[in-house]
């Protein structure tokens, strides 16, 4: 039997067990199984490849992104640029870390986009961000990233408060934060809605809800919105072509 995995904590509302065993179950992978491993430190990553020493590849998600880079042997170029990882590679008795949120964000929001290429927000610094920042790069998409404080290269909500002119000239919003994630379903990054118009295109990386509340906000509006399961399902598909390879 393979035997796929993914990593983190909490992993109450998984969106890849229940991926991947429909795909397994659809396209009749019949040797093909994949588990949860609720870690509460990363340390505890030990255990889990020491139990299954026949796994074939493992997703990483929340908390242990950046974490987990310390426990491979060998990382991507592209994830190593963007600092973190979610999808690992047991390959010749190595640990091998790829980045393919980077790929689902990508590919999804140029197929949103088409040519259009409008300056970008980028709403919080985690590590969904640095994926969500490589990718924009790569399309030609001008950016800022938006913290509660100002640093390099960002603005803080503040300065989103007290100059209109911010949001005006940034049309394209992307939420990497967990505002508004189920089961916080009210949850909204604090950005001053009534600066929000029928310009704006916002891009949540939230999947569930399916539509979060400041998706409400800006379709009423008159923007456009997209949630994040178009790239979910796309990291999880470069996932399973890296395990395959």
């Amino acid at each position: 039997m393979r035997k796929f995995g993914l990593i983190g904590y909490p992993l109450g509302h998984s969106f890849s067990k229940k991926y991947f065993s429909e795909k397994f179950e659809k396209e009749r992978w019949d040797d093909c199984e994949f588990e949860l491993f609720e870690i509460p430190q990363i340390d505890d990553l030990r255990a889990v490849l020491k139990d299954n020493v026949d796994l074939e590849g493992l997703c990483v998600t929340i908390p242990y992104k950046l974490q987990v880079m310390d426990y491979l042997d060998e990382i991507s170029p592209a994830a190593k640029q963007i600092g973190a990882v979610n999808c690992i590679q047991f390959k010749g008795g190595k640990l091998i870390g790829f980045n393919t949120d980077f790929i689902g964000f990508r590919d999804s929001l140029s197929k949103w986009l088409g040519d259009n290429r409008p300056q970008a927000l980028v709403l919080g610094t985690g590590g969904a961000s640095k994926a969500v920042a490589a990718a924009l790069g790569e399309l030609g998409v001008e950016y800022r990233f938006v913290s509660r404080t100002r640093k390099n290269n960002s603005y803080s909500y503040e300065n989103l408060k007290t100059s209109p002119a911010i949001m005006e000239e940034h049309p394209l919003l992307i939420n990497t934060t967990p505002l508004g994630t189920f089961p916080n379903v009210d949850g909204v990054p604090p950005i001053p809605l009534d600066q929000i118009s029928e310009s704006h295109l916002y891009y949540d990386l939230v999947y569930n809800p399916a539509e979060t509340a400041l998706m409400k906000i800006v379709k009423e509006k008159g923007g456009k919105t997209i949630n994040g399961l178009e790239m979910l399902i796309g990291q999880a598909e470069a996932a399973w072509k890296i395990w395959n390879e």
